[in-house]
């Protein structure tokens, strides 16, 4: 099985005043190329803390994350920055997009943060921007779109560095149905489009049809259910 991230006994823990939280010990999960993997489960039983553990966004307490076979908390601060910028895509629930940035801006900042030259830059945010059919709106800042624009920008920006990895953090858990389950098929599409291996974390049941995979995190485990 050609596998493009791996989890090998993954644990996370916090301390807190009365003793040590354990969200899940000896995790083990492994997603093969081209495959797109919804993980499922109720609020605050690790999900989220899943998917940045594997976006190298929060440091496990014990085990390894593998991307591509490198095991990426052996890499310095600077290599593990890169690694992230260059092949993870992150996609959050309330977007995080700059409100003081137009959209082109806000699709363009990863390039910039890796040096980039801007002409270029803009020039590939123009390009993905059309392909999330928002080609219209570049010029416009976050708070003149509504919540199903934004999350287009947030996808457009998660993909403009041509990840291999995209990481979706319930994508739809801030929109109405529709306008999720057109996010949903946006995601799909470009995941095929693009070559993509992603995961998408969220408690909605209806997301698993547009996913290969479907895992479900019970007793800090991720279950394989029944293919949807």
């Amino acid at each position: 099985m050609n596998n493009i991230l791996e989890t090998q006994d993954l644990g996370k823990e916090y301390r807190l005043p009365k003793g040590t939280l354990c969200v899940f010990d000896k995790l083990n999960f492994e997603l093969e190329k081209g495959k797109i993997v919804a993980i499922m489960g109720v609020s605050g039983v690790g999900k989220s803390t899943f998917l940045n553990l594997v976006a190298g966004l929060d440091t496990p307490t014990s085990g390894n994350v593998l991307l591509e076979g490198e095991d990426v908390f052996r890499l310095n601060k600077k290599d593990m920055a890169r690694i992230r910028n260059e092949k993870i895509g992150f996609i959050f629930q309330f977007y995080h997009l700059l409100p003081e940035f137009t959209a082109l801006e806000n699709v363009a900042f990863p390039l910039l943060i890796g040096g980039t030259e801007k002409k270029k830059a803009f020039e590939r945010a123009s390009c993905i921007l059309q392909e999330v059919l928002l080609e219209e709106k570049t010029d416009l800042r976050p708070g003149k779109l509504s919540g199903g624009e934004q999350q287009r920008i947030a996808i457009a920006r998660a993909l403009v560095n041509e990840p291999k990895l995209l990481l979706a953090d319930e994508p739809t858990g801030n929109l109405d149905w529709k306008t999720g389950q057109s996010i949903l098929e946006l995601i799909r599409s470009l995941h095929t489009k693009k070559d993509l291996s992603s995961i998408i974390v969220t408690h909605n049941e209806r997301v698993a049809e547009f996913c290969d995979m479907v895992f479900s995190m019970e007793d800090g485990q991720l279950k394989l259910l029944s293919h949807p």
